[in-house]
């Protein structure tokens, strides 16, 4: 199981520096960061022995190309309860939950953290498979960025490889744009369509499906076209 933790537009460059220190404590070395901020002397100072880790990080441009190869992509909420995009945000594990699904798993997993003032957006948040959620007081409930990353990989640092090996990324993107094709070919309402995406997303990234059940959720779609063609 390879953890990659993947930080969304950080700010400060002191916390990518601090985040790099937790990674190698936890003996992760796999940093990818999205349009970060200039990275200068302060994150050197905070990262210490782990400047390496800085240094070979992977620079992308947007959330889409940071999840290249990945099996999973796991995103972070400090926000719970019936707030804003409910939908989006529900259900979020607590970490030692996220321990206990992901254990005996082979693949990449992707853990993406937001900005520091405020952060993954809904639209971010749709595009992961599931969702974590560090249970905080909810009078204060964001931590610095660093301390959550270490909270998670902390709780996820037992975890036993086994041989189940998750579905790749790009195959989880075709199954979820030929559901998609489906759901248009049937008329489904285009006003519940999207959010029929989303909780189907979220059925199937709390299932972590492997290749071959994504080739047999596509056989069974593949066999709804047939039977939906016109001259059927």
């Amino acid at each position: 199981m390879n953890i990659r933790i993947i930080l969304n537009e950080p700010q400060y460059d002191g916390n990518i520096g601090s985040v790099a220190r937790v990674l190698k404590n936890f003996d992760c070395h796999d940093l990818v960061l999205v349009n970060p901020c200039s990275i200068g002397s302060m994150a050197e100072t905070m990262a210490q022995h782990a400047w390496d880790i800085v240094e070979h990080a992977t620079i992308c441009d947007s959330l889409h190309d940071a999840f290249f190869d990945s099996n999973l992509v796991i995103g972070t909420t400090g926000t719970r309860g019936e707030t804003a995009g409910r939908h989006v945000r529900i259900p979020a594990y607590p970490p030692k939950r996220l321990r206990e699904k992901l254990n005996g798993r082979e693949g990449t997993v992707s853990i993406v953290f937001g900005r520091e003032d405020d952060g993954l957006s809904n639209r971010e948040l749709v595009m992961c498979d599931l969702l974590v959620s560090i249970p905080t007081s909810e009078e204060y409930p964001i931590m610095n960025l660093s301390h959550a990353v270490a909270v998670i990989l902390y709780e996820l640092s037992d975890l036993k490889t086994g041989d189940l090996l998750l579905a790749d990324r790009r195959d989880l993107d075709m199954l979820y744009e030929h559901i998609e094709t489906v759901l248009c070919n049937l008329n489904y309402p285009v006003h519940k369509r999207q959010k029929t995406l989303l909780m189907l997303r979220r059925i199937f990234g709390r299932a972590e499906l492997t290749t071959r059940e994504v080739y047999t959720l596509r056989g069974v779609l593949r066999l709804i076209e047939y039977h939906n063609r016109p001259d059927f």
